[in-house]
């Protein structure tokens, strides 16, 4: 079911993905001036499709979407925001926090001295050569699928009060799994759009990534505990099922990473690379380029966290980070 209606006004929208991931969902949010739009999928054809066969079985246009918000800048959410904003007439705002708006920048659209900055941080992981050049390559070929980029983007300070369709939502800033992602919290209803901060069925990947700001598993767990404060009924997630059980399913989460601490720490062995650990901890022999990426960023995360804890000490020799028990 690619549109599922969670209120009168509010409806989840199934995009497809090519990764193992599968599908992102985004949301439409009916307000008085139009359409507010949540994160946009990926630029494929097959998303462009599933958004015309959107505005069909919902009966408006693209002209008539009011902003697009984006809870941070991950492709899967920021990909087709250019592309929507065009389809509406260039007249929607692409809206996001300071921070997503410069990682946007840095990461999709920086041209000089990318391919270096991004090939000089996998090297210091301890990845060879040859597996750097196709992690970059890769890192190009989705960086072609956030395009066009928006030409008008607004940010949307943590802690303000927004109006998203006929809601007053809170911006709430949860860095973790990126450093400027933004959650939307309607207090009045108990509404939650969470974006990728929680997560039923799998658990949010949190790693440390090329322009990425310190320790993201630390500030990742501070802002879960934040948000088990709230009086939330439904959260709202960029994956996934709904939410109903949100302090529960934090619990889980919380629970998780305590877990694969200890399972980093013992994958140390004494000194290694972020490179050498992450292959004792996945199966690096069934994982594709793209998902390689993802585990050796996902390991310096845990790896970082415990360095900062002090149970781990860090190194550097002569380029490359090791991390000793």
């Amino acid at each position: 079911m690619t549109v599922q209606a969670i209120t009168t006004d509010i409806y989840q929208v199934t995009l497809p993905l090519p990764f193992a991931l599968r599908s992102v969902n985004c949301y439409l949010l009916l307000g008085d001036e139009g359409w507010t739009v949540i994160d946009c999928g990926l630029n494929t054809s097959q998303g462009r499709e599933t958004w015309q066969a959107v505005f069909v079985e919902l009966g408006f246009q693209p002209q008539e979407i009011e902003q697009i918000v984006l809870t941070h800048s991950h492709p899967d959410h920021y990909g087709l925001a250019g592309w929507l904003q065009a389809e509406a007439g260039g007249r929607p705002p692409v809206r996001m926090s300071p921070r997503e708006a410069e990682l946007a920048h840095f990461v999709w659209q920086e041209e000089e001295g990318w391919t270096e900055a991004v090939s000089a941080f996998w090297r210091s992981c301890g990845i060879p050569d040859a597996l750097v050049t196709a992690v970059v390559t890769e890192t190009d070929r989705t960086r072609q699928l956030t395009r066009p980029h928006p030409q008008t983007i607004q940010t949307i300070e943590p802690g303000t009060t927004i109006k998203l369709g006929r809601h007053y939502f809170q911006a709430i800033h949860t860095p973790g799994h990126s450093d400027g992602q933004l959650v939307f919290y309607d207090v009045r209803e108990g509404l939650l759009l969470c974006g990728d901060h929680i997560l039923q069925k799998i658990t949010p990947n949190i790693s440390l990534w090329p322009f990425g700001e310190p320790d993201p598993l630390g500030r990742y767990l501070r802002s879960l505990a934040e948000i088990a404060q709230l009086e939330v009924r439904l959260a709202l997630p960029g994956h996934g099922p709904l939410i109903a059980d949100l302090r529960g399913r934090i619990a889980e989460l919380a629970a998780h990473h305590e877990q694969r601490l200890e399972v980093m720490v013992t994958a140390v062995n004494g000194r290694a690379t972020p490179y050498h650990i992450s292959q004792q901890v996945f199966d690096f022999g069934k994982l594709t380029i793209h998902e390689k990426r993802f585990a050796v960023a996902e390991t310096l995360a845990h790896l970082e966290y415990l360095a900062w804890q002090g149970r781990l000490k860090k190194s550097t020799q002569p380029d490359t980070w090791l991390y000793n028990s």
